[in-house]
């Protein structure tokens, strides 16, 4: 049986986490050594933005659909339910589920093989200036001259820096080419075009 159709029957062709039927897709809850398809849900594709941090977490949404979802009897379901519950934890409403929700071993350690629950849940997010989420390929405008390291570039304020790239391991920096020559710019200097 395909992946898809297995899915589908399994929740209904639902969302596994909140129940709706609009912008669902196959999600695979990592990490595991060999994948199977009880190792993968169909879930909202805001789910799957927020779960990978790909935006800011929204505790409303979250409180909502957690208290529900973790006891779900799909071991897949509970461990996506169980690491979200823990990126909340200093949350009153998080911290009381995780309380009551009780996981076998297994299935414990599966949801602890992510490392994800020994973090602050805070998602670090490329932003211009001005705070807006910024994503590779866009647009931005400098609001400053900049005098390029190493070179004898000048980028003058106003200049258009187009299919940025953004730097993984700093959240503060993006690259992009100024005048032909691949740059790296803080992100306190540029505004994202609409």
């Amino acid at each position: 049986m395909k992946l898809e159709t297995f899915l589908q029957e399994r929740s209904g062709n639902q969302c596994e986490l909140m129940g709706t039927t609009e912008n669902l897709a196959i999600y695979e809850v990592n990490p595991d050594a060999v994948s199977l398809p009880e190792r993968n849900v169909l879930i909202n594709q805001k789910c799957i933005a927020q779960i990978e941090k790909k935006e800011e977490l929204d505790a409303t949404f979250w409180e909502a659909i957690l208290p529900t979802s973790m006891w779900s009897e799909v071991p897949a379901v509970q461990v996506l339910s169980w690491r979200m519950l823990n990126r909340f934890r200093n949350e009153s409403w998080a911290a009381d589920a995780l309380d009551m929700m009780y996981l076998d071993d297994e299935t414990l350690e599966w949801a602890k093989a992510s490392g994800d629950h020994e973090g602050d849940g805070s998602v670090d997010l490329h932003k211009d200036c001005n705070g807006n989420v910024l994503v590779s390929g866009d647009t931005v405008t400098l609001i400053k001259d900049l005098d390029v390291k190493g070179s004898s570039l000048n980028a003058k304020i106003g200049t258009a820096v187009r299919n940025i790239r953004l730097v993984h391991d700093n959240t503060e920096q993006i690259e992009g080419k100024v005048e032909g020559q691949s740059i790296v710019i803080l992100t306190k200097f540029v505004k994202k075009q609409a």
